[in-house]
């Protein structure tokens, strides 16, 4: 039978009016299936096994088999979004969504790679200029130049005082002390290097009688004299200055105001003064006490700026022994036998008084017969005389002399040389 015309559009009404509905729902469920997957791979930690995976699948299969319940339709959608979201989301193995988001995050990292064009050339970023490198720089040259001003300036107070010429006088006109006069310009060069002081210089110059104490204190001051002005060196012989009659305390004011006037002079002029103190052992205690004050370090700035010169005879009988008993070996001329002498000699020299503890001791030691006859050969030239060799040991003979083994060590030294030559 034909089926009349009027009857076709019903029916695609009445299909058309069924089909939104389901369309409508379609979409909704797969919106929903997205988002449900989306969610089911935030929330999968990497420690869950596929068991508890498993577990998850078949709940949502369940909850999407429920709406079988509605309609035979709806079921057949859900059973065909049930393959759909299998073929999605059913193969969700740890090792898989491991490898998955290790994919994910290599895709994400960045080259570090500057590529650049054939055509252009290839130039380092311009550094950036660091006003903290300028200035650093500008500090390390500023430390550098006062550094070397510091230097320089070291280099002219030596030079003002003349040492080096003051080692080859004193090398030239004293004999048989070499040890002691290398001894007194190394401590003078190390104090004069600088003008500022924690305690004043004190050298004590010990020995016997007659080998060249004096004469080395006579040699300092007219250098000094001729560096500096004469008011800035002070000669003080205690049997001149100070004789037996006078009163201590006396001889305790006047060397007191010397002293202090003379370290203020050279405080405003900037110069060291010199004290050359000659015959100490004939000092009273009350001097000795005097001058104690003026060594101790906690003074005034001036009078730590001073050189003090003691020579004595003090220790001259220790050193004698200790010359005599080892002329025969090299001790003499080692640093172990100064060193051992100097260990004689201070606790003799402490035991007096105690501003030796103080002082910076130099022994000098006995002259032997050649040193006897070149002091002879000196005097002779000061004194205008020719100096006949023969004549010269001649009056070195009549001198007395101490003998250990092939060697001759004069008694009084050149003491009795001058006496000699002016009989001449």
């Amino acid at each position: 039978e034909e089926v009349p015309d009027a009857v076709i559009p019903s029916a695609s009404k009445k299909i058309t009016s069924i089909s939104s509905p389901l369309r409508a729902i379609v979409r909704l469920r797969r919106c929903y299936r997205g988002l449900k997957k989306s969610r089911l791979h935030l929330e999968l930690p990497r420690e869950k096994s596929a068991e508890f995976v498993h577990t998850r699948l078949l709940q949502r299969q369940l909850s999407l088999g429920r709406t079988s319940l509605y309609s035979p339709s709806m079921a057949f959608f859900n059973q065909s979004g049930f393959e759909s979201s299998q073929y999605f989301t059913f193969d969700t193995s740890v090792e898989h969504y491991s490898v998955k988001k290790c994919r994910r995050k290599k895709s994400q990292r960045k080259s570090r790679m500057v590529l650049y064009p054939d055509k252009t050339k290839k130039y380092l970023p311009a550094e950036e200029k660091s006003k903290a490198k300028r200035c650093l720089l500008l500090l390390i040259v500023i430390i550098f130049f006062q550094i070397l001003n510091a230097i320089e300036n070291l280099d002219d107070n030596l030079q003002k005082y003349d040492l080096d010429g003051l080692e080859k006088t004193m090398h030239r006109e004293v004999f048989g002390q070499k040890a002691a006069v290398e001894g007194i310009v190394e401590l003078l060069k190390d104090y004069l290097a600088t003008h500022i002081h924690n305690k004043p210089l004190v050298i004590s110059l010990n020995g016997p009688a007659g080998v060249g104490k004096s004469h080395v204190g006579w040699v300092l001051a007219k250098h000094f004299r001729s560096v500096m002005a004469n008011d800035f060196v002070l000669q003080y012989f205690v049997m001149h200055h100070c004789p037996s009659g006078v009163a201590p305390l006396t001889c305790e004011i006047d060397l007191s105001k010397k002293i202090s006037d003379m370290v203020t002079r050279a405080e405003i002029e900037e110069k060291t003064p010199l004290f050359i103190l000659d015959e100490v052992e004939l000092m009273s205690p009350v001097l000795l006490d005097t001058l104690g004050r003026f060594f101790e370090p906690n003074q005034t700035n001036e009078f730590l700026n001073a050189i003090y010169i003691l020579i004595s005879n003090l220790g001259g009988a220790e050193i004698t022994k200790f010359v005599l008993q080892n002329a025969s070996t090299e001790l003499l001329h080692q640093q172990r036998g100064a060193e051992e002498l100097l260990s004689i000699i201070q606790p003799v020299l402490v035991g007096v008084h105690p501003l030796w503890k103080a002082a910076d001791i130099i022994p000098f030691v006995l002259l032997e017969k050649s040193h006897v006859i070149n002091c002879f050969l000196e005097q002779m030239r000061r004194e205008g005389l020719y100096p006949d060799q023969k004549h010269i040991e001649n009056l070195a003979n009549q001198l007395s002399y101490y003998t250990t083994g092939d060697k001759q060590y004069s008694s009084m030294g050149c003491k009795q040389v001058v006496a000699k030559v002016n009989l001449l």
